[in-house]
């Protein structure tokens, strides 16, 4: 071949690789608009949704076109162009709605006549072409523009320019509006005081999540937040307590204090501001001024509203239930009203929360003056002195305009008759709610205590207690099965609630709250049916990365790994592992050895023959390690004498599981005020060499250790012998702990092990909380070798 024919066959070559290169090039960059797959993780996930193919793609000439003079339409479009200026530096403009633009690749705005949406709802309808949101209020308008920035990439959300990214939206017709018309978050300041940017924070999220009502608390035993004119002492002196509890309640007895004064209260200026703030967001605030139990701050800055005027009152330091309350006299009332008077003219609610919660009446029972006025007043009892104190309470704030919302602790007594019961206890006190015709707003303590652990306690910062995963949370049904079509009406709502014992920073808030509250926002907004947690927690995943955006410190336990333990058609131990996040892959070890990527998958479950502790990793970074314990006695059945709520876990004691702190409440298996007494059921007649156990010290709770322990054996499950006796000794003082108890049979034979504990009697009256009560013993797995 000529020299000159190979020349020009490479330049041809060179030109035809160079073209494909550049086409491969123009394909990959154009991918993302032509080639997208339309994906809609909207949280919540509206009421009415259809998907298509196609994308609408936001560029520098796009308008936000608005309706001249709608202020609702305006503020929502501002809103919309503040993340897309920020995020994706793109040079959209709100412009005026002129036929000029009618026909543009714009997002539109216009009012909804076909009445469809409520107060509260809106149109959504995404196409290649243009976007159109229509909406019949101010709210509804803002509520699109959230659900449209979901349809956003994630990085909408940035504060700073995000290069490389295509600003498009999934095609999809959306019509929204929700389930329920309250949809709470409450938020104590009481216990620990959060900042007034804090509180801001918790608005710009829960708007961010559909959530229209932000209940403050803000009076309580440790601290009235909220100044008062007429009355200053109440934050010179309510404010401020002169030191606060270390660890938890039960942790230590005697209880240790940190030393320090505690205080911070919110000024009338910025409660203002606050509400102000809100009302840009469409939430409405509803304040708590505690009655007329959780006062002490109130008693501590004015006695005289007590029932024993001569006692000296300070700001509590611990937590708790205080015996002193407000005292149901004339000054009490005139001191209340005046208080109410100053909140009203702050915040324009209509619903104005008065507490009821928690108001022990031992305090009225040695008043000569309230035992006197429930005499003059024909009352039976105390609680109907507290129903007496509601209603003086509710018919002012009716002569105000207002209605009041209380805890369902009102309903004692007979509640008041234009009152909102917030139920907490469970479900039964707004099902008696809603049968007397109340409104209801349900927050029981089983679903919506976002304050309560969400993992392991062992490894969570501490906790009230309890234990409420995410897919708990998401379970809840708000409407009682139990009441008919006519009563379901008066639930009006429900309320995630954050109590702060716990919880002194805006960070550790935050970790508490979310997502757990993402999952009640999509309750109360999404409407009733069959819910689907899987498909809920797909959606959460990549929301989560918003959160990322907006530096929300939220918990990420939903990647968690969790193991529960069952037995194989052999009998053996099998430990099974699950995890909410179901896109990524678990890796396990079982020799010690910390686990990799290149370790076993996990597929199915885990067959232990020995004493074994299991790491574990997934592709996403959760990390997971515990000991399962085989022993003869594991998955035994055996019969007991404890609490018969305990009943339906037949092998707590012999799951192979142990607690690994007094924080892990759902590990113990309780006798409350009587002995304890365990059989195991080995299943034939073996080599018991050793038996153990423990028990919990938890003085201030009332979990004390037995008296005494004895453990014995039998092979016929009739004469048990060889048994062996022992003392458990303990000091009341000192730290919560776990004791152990164990004995050595060196090498008896038996079928049968029989656990025998001795109650302690009631605990020392001088305990707070539990003196005087009832003692709780506690135990933990029985291990037998």
């Amino acid at each position: 071949m000529p020299t000159e024919t190979v020349l020009v066959g490479l330049s041809l070559f060179n030109f035809i690789t160079i073209m494909k290169l550049l086409l491969i090039a123009f394909l990959l960059l154009t991918a993302p608009i032509f080639a997208q797959e339309n994906v809609y993780n909207l949280v919540p996930f509206p009421a009415q949704f259809n998907g298509k193919d196609g994308r609408f793609v936001v560029s520098k000439d796009t308008k936000i076109v608005v309706t001249p003079k709608d202020a609702g339409q305006a503020a929502a479009a501002q809103l919309l162009l503040l993340h897309l200026k920020n995020a994706s530096g793109l040079g959209v403009s709100v412009a005026n709605a002129a036929p000029a633009l009618a026909k543009g690749k714009h997002i539109f705005f216009a009012a909804h006549k076909a009445k469809k949406c409520g107060p509260e709802g809106y149109t959504l309808r995404v196409l290649p072409e243009r976007i159109s949101i229509e909406a019949e209020t101010p709210k509804g308008y803002f509520y699109a523009v959230q659900t449209l920035l979901q349809l956003l990439p994630v990085e909408v959300f940035s504060p700073t320019k995000i290069e490389n990214v295509v600003w498009s939206a999934p095609v999809c017709d959306i019509l929204d509006r929700p389930r329920f018309g309250y949809r709470g978050f409450m938020l104590d300041v009481g216990r620990h005081f959060m900042p007034v940017a804090t509180v801001k924070r918790f608005m710009d999220l829960m708007a961010l999540h559909k959530m229209n009502t932000f209940h403050w608390h803000l009076t309580e035993d440790q601290g009235w937040r909220i100044e008062i004119k007429k009355y200053p002492k109440l934050t010179q002196i309510g404010a401020k307590r002169k030191e606060t509890l270390l660890g938890h309640y039960g942790e230590n007895y005697p209880q240790r204090f940190d030393g320090k004064e505690y205080g911070g209260f919110y000024t009338q200026e910025e409660v203002k501001d606050v509400v102000k703030y809100a009302a840009t967001k469409h939430i409405t605030v509803i304040p708590e001024i505690e009655l007329p139990g959780h006062s002490v701050a109130a008693l501590a800055a004015y006695p005289e509203l007590s029932c024993d005027s001569t006692k000296k009152y300070e700001v509590l330091p611990v937590w708790g239930v205080s015996n002193d309350v407000f005292c149901p006299n004339e000054a009490t009332f005139k001191f209340l009203e005046d208080v109410l008077t100053e909140v009203f003219a702050l915040f324009p609610s209509k619903l104005i929360h008065i507490g009821g919660d928690e108001c022990p009446k031992e305090a009225w029972k040695q008043s000569a003056f309230c035992q006197d006025l429930i005499k003059k007043l024909k009352l039976k009892d105390e609680n109907d002195l507290q129903s007496y104190f509601v209603k003086r309470i509710e018919k002012f704030a009716n002569s105000k305009g207002r209605n009041i919302i209380g805890w369902d602790e009102i309903l004692e007594g007979g509640a008041a008759p234009n009152a909102t019961i917030m139920s907490w206890r469970g479900t039964k006190g707004g099902i008696e709610a809603a049968q007397q015709k109340h409104n209801v707003i349900m927050s029981p303590t089983s679903h919506c205590y976002v304050n309560f652990y969400q993992a392991n306690p062992a490894n969570e910062p501490t906790a009230q207690g309890g234990f409420l995963p995410i897919e708990q949370v998401y379970a809840y049904e708000p409407v009682p099965a139990e009441l008919t079509p006519e009563e379901r009406k008066y639930i009006i709502g429900l309320q995630a609630n954050l109590w702060t014992e716990y919880i002194s920073t805006p960070q550790h808030a935050e970790y508490m709250a979310f997502p757990r509250t993402i999952a009640l926002a999509e309750i109360g907004w999404i409407p009733q049916g069959p819910k689907n947690f899987e498909d809920f927690a797909t959606r959460l995943k990549p929301h989560l990365k918003r959160l990322d955006y907006l530096k929300v410190n939220y918990s990420k336990r939903i990647f968690d790994i969790r193991s529960t333990t069952q037995f194989g058609n052999d009998g053996k131990l099998q430990v099974r592992f699950d995890k909410l996040d179901s896109e990524s892959k678990i890796y396990y070890t079982t020799d010690g050895k910390s686990p990799t990527t290149a370790s076993t998958e996990y597929f199915t479950p885990i067959t232990l023959t020995k004493t074994t502790t299991v790491k574990a990793i997934t592709s996403t970074g959760a990390t997971f390690e515990e000991t399962f314990l085989i022993h003869r006695a594991k998955g035994k059945p055996y019969t007991y004498t404890g609490d018969a709520a305990e009943a339906g876990t037949p092998k707590k004691l012999t799951d192979g599981q142990l607690a690994q702190s007094p924080k892990q409440e759902e590990e113990w298996v309780n006798a409350r005020g009587k002995d304890l007494e365990v059989t195991i059921d080995l299943g034939e007649v073996r080599a018991v060499t050793k038996v153990s156990a423990h028990f919990l010290k938890n003085v201030l709770y009332g979990y004390f250790p037995p008296t005494s322990v004895e453990i014995s054996i039998s092979k016929d499950g009739e004469s048990f012998k060889d048994a062996i006796a022992q003392p458990v000794n303990y000091a009341v003082e000192g730290p919560w702990e776990m004791l152990p108890v164990i004995a050595d049979f060196k090498t008896a034979r038996a079928r049968y092990v029989r656990l025998k504990a001795k109650n302690a009697g009631k605990a020392p009256a001088t305990l707070p909380n539990s003196g005087g009560g009832p003692t709780t013993i506690a135990i933990d797995e029985i291990i037998v070798d």
